[in-house]
């Protein structure tokens, strides 16, 4: 039976989660907006399932904008409060994800000076570069809470307190952190966070923006004032409640599930280490415990992970969102790993349902694979 490995990209919808969404895939079809008893039905179930995605970062369920999705939350994040100001520097980090990176450019078109925040080899962003970016004084600031290809995860609340300190608004994209970090959204410092349901055992095409009430967000879609005027169109039940099942189904198993992806992880950089000739990127710095992203010299990434496929073991050259194009990943470049290297990467991300014979076989199969492709001169007794 074929082994998922890539959880960052996406997770299997959970069996009660899915059983919470059924009714209103079926006769629980009403418009929220509808003032009758169906459309009631429907509202008051999208109004609890805030109420469980308020309780994963821990705020009030008015600060919950429901979205499509990540990439959704990101754009309002960042352009809704560009619209709200007159065009200055928006700064990002050098390891954002493309949805943070491909809306700022977006604006550099209308006149904002866009200014990266470099990390070092280990991915990390150090706070003293960061303050001095924070004095440039820009409008905006966006920073990952933990990256989606090597799973380092940036001290949030030291440099949200910073930023604030300063008057400059701070978003999160927390999509990768979400239910595998315990998330504090007030206590974090931050004023918008970036969350999606299919990362946390939730549907896919759902996600929340959740926003300081103090911020002033305006929306990208405008029609019949959903979502408190900030994004309108008719809300996805079935999606929205299945968000809020895995939400508290999250914050039910994430200690349990901390642990046991924390043995995988151990357990697999261990083999790594055997197998010889593995660099493990951003090793040396806190990372989420379901993360393994490496690389080999003289290897082709996308050649190894479909070696891999085809042995039953899926995996990624680093993010699904980019993994179109055939070339180093840019968070690898960020943190100067040379292109040979970087050019072999490979993303190992664990979930509730891998255990240990997992690893051991992945691994084993990881090897024969290496031997296959790496050039006689630089094989090796495995």
């Amino acid at each position: 039976m074929p082994v998922y490995l890539d959880h960052n990209a996406t997770t299997p919808l959970d069996a009660t989660v899915l059983d919470t969404m059924m009714p209103f895939l079926r006769e629980q079809f009403g418009n929220p907006s509808s003032p009758h008893r169906f459309g009631r039905r429907t509202r008051a179930a999208i109004d609890a399932a805030r109420e469980q995605v308020a309780a994963l970062v821990k705020v009030h369920a008015s600060q919950v904008i429901f979205t499509s999705g990540g990439t959704e939350s990101n754009n309002l994040a960042i352009k809704g409060v560009a619209a709200a100001d007159e065009p200055g520097i928006l700064a990002i980090g050098a390891t954002e994800h493309p949805s943070v990176i491909e809306p700022a450019r977006a604006l550099a078109v209308h006149g904002w000076r866009v200014k990266e925040i470099t990390v070092d080899r280990e991915g990390r962003v150090h706070p003293e570069l960061f303050r001095e970016t924070i004095a440039a004084r820009p409008r905006l600031v966006s920073l990952m809470y933990a990256n989606n290809e090597t799973g380092v995860i940036q001290d949030v609340p030291t440099l949200a307190s910073a930023a604030r300190s300063q008057g400059v608004v701070f978003h999160t994209d927390a999509v990768q952190a979400a239910g595998k970090l315990a998330l504090d959204f007030p206590s974090s410092g931050v004023h918008l966070m970036s969350l999606s349901a299919h990362k946390i055992n939730g549907p896919q095409g759902v996600g929340a923006l959740v926003v300081d009430k103090a911020i002033e967000c305006r929306p990208l879609l405008h029609g019949g004032g959903q979502e408190r005027d900030r994004r309108s169109g008719t809300e996805n039940v079935a999606g929205i409640v299945g968000f809020g099942a895995a939400a508290s189904l999250a914050i039910d198993q994430m200690g349990v599930r901390t642990a046991h992806f924390m043995e995988l992880r151990t357990r697999l950089e261990s083999a790594l280490r055997a197998i010889g000739g593995v660099a493990i990127f951003g090793a040396g710095a806190n990372r989420l415990p379901n993360t393994v992203y490496f690389g080999l010299r003289d290897i082709d990434g996308e050649t190894l992970i479909l070696g891999l496929d085809r042995k039953g073991f899926a995996c990624a050259s680093g993010s699904a969102c980019g993994s179109v194009r055939h070339e180093p990943s840019h968070v690898l470049r960020a943190m100067q790993v040379e292109s040979d290297l970087a050019i072999g990467a490979i993303r190992v991300s664990f979930g509730a349902g891998n255990n240990e014979r997992d690893v051991d076989d992945f691994a084993a199969a990881l090897a024969m694979e290496i031997q296959r492709l790496r050039p006689p001169s630089r094989r090796r007794a495995v």
